[in-house]
C-alpha cells in the first residue's frame, strides 16, 4: 500500500496541504488554504485529533447501538467516517464534498478506498440534500466550511426543512458551527435549528460558549428526545470538557436571534488574524 506524501496539491477550490503528525506515524493533518480542515490516523480511525470532532463522537457514543445509515456534508479527510466504520460496523455512508480534486487527493493519498460502504457525491450541500430520499438517514453530519466560515446557505430555515424530510423520526442532526464574540452567527443558526426540530442541544467549551474567544459549538437535533443526561455526563468528562446547553438555558441563549431564511444577508463569523498562525 502506498504512503501518502508529504506535501502541497491544488484542489478544485484552492490548495491542500498534507502534514505528517510527528507524534502519531500514521497520523496526518490535511490543510486548505492555511486552515487545519481534517485529521485522520490510518492506522487507528478511533483517534480523534480535534476536539470539535471528539465532541460529536460523545454524542453519537450516546445513540443507540448498532449500525448507522449516515450522512455527512463537508468530506474532507472524511474522518469521522472512518471512526463510525470502525466503532459501528456496518454503518453506511453518503460524504457530500463539492471539490471533486479533494477527493481524488484523499482517495489517492489517504486510503479513502479502505472505508467500507462509503460512497461520495461530489455535489454542495443544497443540490445533495434535494436528492436524498425522504426518511433514510439516521445521522445527518453537518460539517461544511468554506476557509474557517460556515457557507450560510447552509443554516437557513428552508435547507434544515430538507434536513429533516432526509432523517427518518428517531434520527439525529449534527452541526459544527464556528463563531467567536457575542456568538451571533450561533445563536441565529440555534433559533432556525429550533424551528424544525423540536429537541435541541448545544454543545461547547465553556470559554467558547461564553463568547470569549473564536471556537467550535457543536448543535445536537431530533424529532425525538435527544439522550440529554448521558451527553452532558460524556461531554463533561471527556477529553474535551463541555458544557451542555439545552431546554431553558438554551431558550435564553437564544433569546432575540432571528431564524435565517434563504435570500437574507447573514454575516457569517470570520475568525480573527492569526488564530490558525
Amino acid at each position: 500500500m502506498r504512503e501518502p506524501a508529504q506535501g502541497r496539491y491544488p484542489v478544485t477550490y484552492g490548495e491542500v496541504e498534507l502534514l505528517r503528525d510527528l507524534d502519531r506515524p500514521d497520523g496526518w493533518m490535511l490543510v486548505m488554504n492555511g486552515v487545519a480542515q481534517s485529521y485522520v490516523d490510518l492506522a487507528d480511525p478511533t483517534y480523534l485529533d480535534f476536539d470539535y470532532v471528539r465532541l460529536m463522537a460523545e454524542v453519537i457514543g450516546c445513540l443507540p447501538e448498532g449500525p448507522l445509515d449516515a450522512v455527512h456534508v463537508g468530506g474532507g479527510a472524511c474522518t469521522l467516517p472512518r471512526y463510525l466504520a470502525a466503532t459501528r460496523p456496518g454503518s453506511r455512508h453518503i460524504v457530500i464534498e463539492p471539490d471533486a480534486e479533494l477527493v481524488r487527493l484523499v482517495r489517492e493519498q489517504l486510503r479513502l478506498k479502505s472505508v467500507p460502504r462509503l460512497k461520495v457525491r461530489v455535489l454542495d450541500g443544497r443540490a445533495a440534500a434535494a436528492g436524498l430520499d425522504d426518511a433514510s438517514a439516521d445521522l445527518f453530519v453537518l460539517d461544511a466550511f468554506s476557509g474557517a466560515v460556515m457557507p450560510a446557505e447552509l443554516a437557513t430555515a428552508e435547507y434544515l426543512a430538507e434536513v429533516r424530510r432526509v432523517l427518518r423520526p428517531g434520527g439525529t442532526l449534527l452541526i459544527n458551527v464556528a463563531d467567536g464574540k457575542g456568538l451571533p452567527f450561533a445563536r441565529r443558526l440555534l433559533a432556525t435549528v429550533l424551528g424544525a426540530f423540536r429537541h435541541v442541544l448545544l454543545l461547547a467549551e465553556p470559554g467558547i460558549l461564553r463568547g470569549r474567544r473564536f471556537g467550535n459549538l457543536i448543535v445536537a437535533a431530533s424529532p425525538a428526545e435527544l439522550p440529554i443526561e448521558a451527553v452532558t455526563r460524556r461531554a463533561a468528562g471527556g477529553l474535551t470538557q463541555a458544557r451542555c446547553l439545552y431546554g431553558r438555558e438554551l431558550t435564553n441563549f437564544v433569546a432575540g436571534a432571528a431564524p435565517i431564511r434563504d435570500g437574507e444577508p447573514v454575516i457569517s463569523p470570520v475568525p480573527p488574524p492569526g488564530l490558525f498562525d
